[in-house]
């Protein structure tokens, strides 16, 4: 390809507001374009990177033995309402009426479209296992896209799901995605870590996800120095067995707080910390009102919750429900003299003399005690972690990372299969759901991790793999004629065999063709230029380490090939 005849629309500076460095790069090396907020076009040198991502993705899925399909974007709601994930989706799902008045939804995912195919084409044992897959734009109405194309509102993904006939047919499955993965993300270039994760809105009794680590990342995973490693939703944390010291009141005192209702406008009016206060939360847990404590400065996770309330389903209760409750509105809800099941968070247990609600519009009580004043229904972990906990396995303490998940794969078990009517006859003529598992790569957050890992104060550094050409040739003169006439030759040469090659054909500065070259990042340059021509040379130079040869003109072409070839293996 020749520069002059593509659109590389480089640029020097980038908005203010542009924070990640994957999107300063891929704004200023010409490879998308944003057409509204979380959309993009990709010009061609980031399609070309899109490519390259995709047909690794797609040689490994199908080594694997998974088998490809494309499937429809627009999915009849009544589908999702089937899964029950309809609702659950809220404001994120992108939904519109037809003219014939049937509403449809813009896929945000496909567990649904893929389960009913499946359920309308197996009938048999016989007929399973299979895995299927696709690469396809989704949809989602991300409120609040960030960081170029880490998260957007339209992206590429593939996702793959697998049906078996039992537990040990999907574990085998499994494996093989899990393993495709590994080659996937390595041939791309990437740095990568698996982590257990929490199904979430997904489903299923298992997932885990492929982090990079990336400071523009929506994730957060937990480390610690014996080697535990989980994401933060599911993270643990051990006991840290916490004694409060003696308390210095004889019982809990009420005092006014009119129109005070959060931790932070209390601690603010009163000069108390956080940590010395205690929130009461009152969920739905199975139909019924449970409260959760925690300090001032933590945060409930649901999933905890969920584990150690012992129920099914979870949810925050609304206004009416709280009162009705704990007798006060929202935002005055306390453990003492609470009528429903409580559950505490260790930290609660150590601490003495606290303040928390009271149980009346307006008020709050100091003084509290766990033990004394009131005793929780249990006690255990049902916060997020934080910087600093001790490990689970009490080796060392937590450390936590900012992250972007590049995959995601779950167990989903019947899930689906049963809501979806996805089932076969065993052997003996019984009717059986089949077993699924699902498999997500997001395909443009690969191009933005790889920049994230790859790149210098000069731009891209692409690893070869996933580069959009091999080479560049880069004239230093293009109005020289026997420096335009030996670039055209290698042009040409080269482009005979499998090296992909841009040729900076233009009419431009030296210095501006080397500073775009570095910018776009492509592994390898050929620079022709005046004074190593009469030496029967050229220049080659290669983008990561920044160090250059000078080879015969004679045997650039077998030079190039054995590098490329090298670099590509």
């Amino acid at each position: 390809m020749r520069w002059s005849e593509t659109l590389i629309p480089t640029l020097r500076n980038v908005p203010k507001d542009v924070e990640a460095v994957s999107h300063q790069l891929a704004l200023r090396a010409g490879l998308i374009s944003q057409l509204s907020s979380g959309v993009y076009s990709y010009l061609p040198l980031g399609f070309q990177v899109l490519r390259k991502i995709i047909r690794i993705i797609r040689e490994e899925m199908n080594r694997a033995g998974a088998c490809e399909v494309l499937l429809p974007s627009l999915h009849p709601a009544e589908l999702w309402k089937k899964s029950g994930r309809y609702d659950s989706l809220g404001e994120d799902k992108i939904a519109f009426k037809n003219r014939s008045g049937h509403e449809f939804v813009l896929g945000p995912t496909h567990e649904e479209v893929m389960t009913d195919l499946v359920a309308n084409s197996i009938k048999s044992f016989r007929d399973l296992p299979v895995t299927l897959y696709q690469i396809q734009t989704k949809f989602r109405d991300e409120a609040r896209p960030r960081f170029g194309i880490i998260r957007t509102k339209e992206f590429i993904m593939k996702d793959a799901y697998s049906f078996d006939r039992d537990g040990q047919g999907l574990d085998q499955s499994y494996e093989k995605m899990r393993e495709a993965y590994y080659r996937i993300f390595s041939r791309c270039g990437l740095t990568f870590q698996v982590v257990a994760a929490d199904p979430g809105l997904m489903g299923g009794n298992m997932s885990q996800e492929f982090m990079v680590r990336c400071p523009y990342g929506e994730d957060r995973v937990a480390v610690s120095e014996g080697g535990y490693l989980a994401s933060l939703d599911i993270a643990q944390r051990g006991d840290p067995r916490l004694k409060p010291p003696p308390p210095q009141s004889t019982k809990p005192e009420i005092f006014d707080t009119p129109n005070l209702r959060t931790i932070e406008e209390i601690g603010h009016t009163f000069h108390i910390p956080p940590s010395q206060m205690v929130k009461t939360l009152i969920y739905i847990a199975d139909g019924q009102p449970i409260a959760a404590l925690v300090t001032g400065d933590s945060e409930v996770n649901e999933g905890k919750l969920r584990r150690i309330a012992g129920v099914r389903d979870l949810r925050q209760a609304n206004p009416d429900e709280i009162l009705e409750a704990t007798g006060a509105p929202v935002g005055f809800a306390g453990p003492v003299g609470l009528k429903i099941p409580s559950y505490a968070d260790w930290d609660v247990m150590g601490l003495a003399d606290f303040v928390t609600g009271a149980n009346q519009k307006d008020r709050h009580l100091k003084n509290a005690n766990a033990g004394r004043d009131f005793q929780p229904t249990a006690v255990g972990d049902i916060r997020y972690v934080k910087e600093g906990d001790l490990s689970p396995d009490g080796k060392g303490q937590l450390h936590l990372t900012t992250t972007m998940e590049i995959g995601h794969i779950f167990k989903l078990g019947t899930r689906y299969s049963v809501c979806m009517g996805a089932f076969f006859l065993d052997e003996k003529g019984e009717r059986k759901p089949a077993i699924m598992g699902c498999y997500g790569i997001g395909v443009n957050r690969i191009l933005a991790a790889a920049i994230e890992e790859h790149h210098d104060s000069k731009g891209i550094r692409w690893p070869a793999a996933i580069a959009p050409f091999d080479v560049e040739l880069i004239t230093v003169n293009e109005n020289d004629d026997s420096i335009r006439r030996a670039a055209s030759d290698f042009y040409e040469a080269l482009s005979r065999t499998d090296i992909e090659v841009l040729y900076d054909d233009r009419d431009e500065r030296a210095g501006v063709k080397f500073n775009d070259a570095d910018l776009i990042g492509i592994p390898i340059q050929l620079i022709v230029g005046e004074k190593n021509l009469k030496q029967g040379k050229a220049e080659i130079k290669f983008r990561r380490t920044g160090q250059s040869e000078l080879v015969d003109l004679g045997n650039v072409r077998t030079f190039l090939e054995g590098r490329v070839k090298g670099e590509n293996s």
